[in-house]
């Protein structure tokens, strides 16, 4: 009986001393109970940074708070050269010889499409003297790598059309289907893009459908203005597609970021929400959906302005932000874009544009038409020597053409994996 009680009382030494162990092994240490509450503070601050006051807020129906600012109180003011600036409430000049794209037909024929708005429109608008921002969330901040990385894309992610390199595109992961121009000095692009619902295989992936207006090298010091629509799990939390503009001056190094979530570009219209759902968005063989977007430099001020649609003039850049394109572009970019992550070894399955390829033609394929730059006379007029670029053309894939109200034009994208894209 008593070796018994001893052998039981040894099992239950050896019980409690178990739970000692797990109980300070479940237990957080100082160490990392105070790195998380160092990021806890790092992303409060960064809302607060993000999230100015607002004079109203919109709950739109795809679940976004769209949140009106003060025109003053906006990102922008916090760069340090913009403590005094004074808003450029209107472009001195616009580009001469608009396409006339009022024409297009209300009813969708072959050829024809129809104009989108944004989703947050069916709640609420915001008032003159504000601007509307997408509210960010913690949930936001917690997707990205770091707070740092935050609304920032990776480096080395623009296509390199002249050097094709296996390697190079290999290691970026991205993979593009553009058309482009780099024979001479541009001051700004135009085109009307398709607007369609890729979807994307993994949450870090994305596609997007853009201009881009590209100065310097394609090294350590590249100047880029973007502006289109995506489809980003990561950076939005859902798969609505959504109008974007990014900048950078160094090559996605430091500076930069996508929409209002740095400082750096100054909107002046309360009509549209840069990272805002566009609506409605297009079907296959159905009804096609399109957004015109126009970026060109102001000759006077030199600051680059951006307008979408046929009225709606969004904001600048201004022109301190870049070396390069603080004189002119040295090539412009149309086209799609998708990471391929190959996370299974094999090719993304996300789409980019439709995703079906340019054969298909109208109704099927995504299309950017009445592609337009802007010369040194600030006059619109179609490009010359328009070249194609895609680094696996059985994945995605790109066809140009010119003709009727289309102007130049071009249709692009495709389904990633395929039986001829393992």
């Amino acid at each position: 009986m008593a070796m018994e009680m001893q052998s039981g009382g040894k099992m239950m030494g050896f019980l409690v001393i178990l739970l000692v162990l797990f109980i300070e092994m479940a237990a957080p240490t100082s160490a990392s109970r105070n790195s998380f509450s160092t990021q806890i503070l790092e992303v409060q601050n960064q809302l607060k940074l993000l999230n100015k006051p607002a004079v109203k807020s919109i709950k739109s129906p795809d679940g976004d708070i769209i949140d009106c600012i003060k025109l003053s109180h906006q990102p922008a003011f916090d760069h340090p050269m913009l403590k005094n600036h004074k808003i450029q409430m209107t472009p001195n000049f616009h580009p001469e010889g608009v396409f006339g794209e009022n024409k297009v037909a209300s009813k969708m024929k072959p050829g024809s499409s129809r104009n989108v708005t944004q989703m947050w429109h069916l709640n609420g608008r915001c008032p003159e003297g504000t601007i509307p921002i997408r509210r960010t969330r913690k949930d936001d901040l917690l997707r990205a790598s770091s707070i740092k990385a935050f609304g920032k894309k990776r480096h080395k992610t623009i296509p390199q059309p002249k050097s094709a390199d296996p390697d190079l595109i290999t290691q970026s992961g991205h993979q593009h289907a553009i058309a482009y121009v780099d024979e001479e000095k541009y001051y700004g692009a135009k085109a009307t893009i398709n607007v369609w619902e890729p979807k994307i295989q993994q949450p870090n992936e994305f596609s997007l459908s853009q201009i881009w207006i590209l100065g310097g090298s394609f090294g350590e010091d590249l100047n880029s203005i973007e502006a289109g629509w995506q489809v980003s799990p990561d950076l939005y939390g859902d798969n609505h597609t959504r109008l974007f503009t990014y900048w950078t001056s160094d090559a996605y190094q430091a500076t930069g970021c996508y929409n209002l979530l740095c400082s750096g570009f100054i909107q002046i219209n309360n009509e549209i929400a840069m990272g805002a759902s566009i609506y409605p968005v297009s079907s296959y063989h159905d009804s096609q959906y399109d957004i015109s977007l126009l970026v060109w430099k102001d000759p006077k001020e030199g600051n680059w302005w951006l307008q979408f649609g046929n009225s709606y003039v969004l904001g600048y850049w201004p022109a301190f932000l870049f070396s390069y394109l603080s004189d002119s572009a040295s090539m412009i970019e149309w086209g799609g874009e998708v990471v391929n992550s190959e996370s299974d070894g094999q090719h993304t399955s996300t789409q980019m544009g439709s995703g079906h390829f340019p054969k298909e033609g109208f109704g099927k394929s995504s299309y950017f038409k009445n592609i337009q730059i802007v010369d040194g006379s600030n006059n619109l007029r179609v490009p010359k020597d328009i070249a194609t670029f895609t680094e696996q053309s059985n994945c995605y894939d790109v066809q140009t053409g010119k003709g009727g109200n289309w102007g130049s034009y071009f249709y692009y994208g495709g389904p990633g994996r395929n039986a001829n894209c393992p």
